[in-house]
């Protein structure tokens, strides 16, 4: 029972993480010529959920940029 809290615990952090990523951070992470449009940002989702401590690190390291 605690391996079943402990994955919807992660699959809940990674969607807030995923949902705030694609709505704000994708562009920062991006290079600056390129944007994002909704159906692309609609197929980074999924992949954000699952992988969001990389993607919240990745993230993270890209507002230390200047």
């Amino acid at each position: 029972m605690m391996l079943l809290y402990t994955l919807a615990l992660y699959v809940l952090i990674g969607l807030v993480t995923a949902a705030a990523f694609v709505t704000f951070g994708l562009s920062r992470v991006l290079p600056h010529s390129m944007t994002a449009s909704l159906g692309a940002r609609l197929l980074f989702l999924p992949g954000a959920v699952a992988l969001w401590p990389y993607v919240l690190a990745r993230w993270l390291r890209s507002r230390s940029r200047p």
